[in-house]
């Protein structure tokens, strides 16, 4: 099979993949601004969303399967209990409070309700999140110590292999 001939350097090739990088995350948190607003802003239903959803979802486990499976875990956090913590509450938060928006939009009335509605929101995705974050942060750390484990090969001037 032919190879296709790659005409950039090094500085450019650099460059594009932080443009791609850049780029990626754009979407993701583009549709993920969309997705909140449309849903809790114009109550709009699942079947509107879906296409939007599908994207979303599949570019978010491609992410997190791709990091893990090479033994990435984040630039700035570290895969511990307080760290997950920290996510999941903010997790919680953000989505009580736009649960809450949403209960109270469609019942004005009801604010008791709107808020026990809001709390249980935050509480299904603090312990969604937390569990989830918890699974893949034992995930990360096996592949780390099985990374470590490997022997490094070397070439004949003794670098090792990337």
């Amino acid at each position: 099979m032919k190879k296709n001939r790659n005409y950039l350097d090094e500085r450019q090739e650099q460059t594009l993949l932080q443009i791609e990088h850049n780029g990626c995350w754009l979407a993701f948190w583009g549709l993920a601004a969309a997705l909140v607003v449309q849903r809790f802003f114009f109550d709009y239903d699942f079947r509107n969303l879906a296409g939007e959803y599908i994207v979303f979802v599949a570019l978010a486990l491609y992410i997190a399967v791709s990091c893990l499976r090479q033994g990435i875990w984040d630039r700035r956090l570290k895969p511990d209990t307080s760290s997950n913590l920290i996510v999941s509450l903010t997790a919680a938060f953000i989505t009580g409070i736009l649960g809450f928006v949403r209960t109270v939009k469609s019942f004005p009335d009801k604010i008791a309700g709107s808020l026990a509605s809001g709390i249980v929101y935050a509480v299904i995705t603090f312990t969604v999140c937390l569990a989830v974050l918890q699974f893949s942060a034992g995930l990360f750390r096996k592949k780390q110590a099985k990374l470590e484990e490997e022997p490094q090969e070397n070439t004949e001037e003794g670098d090792p292999l990337i």
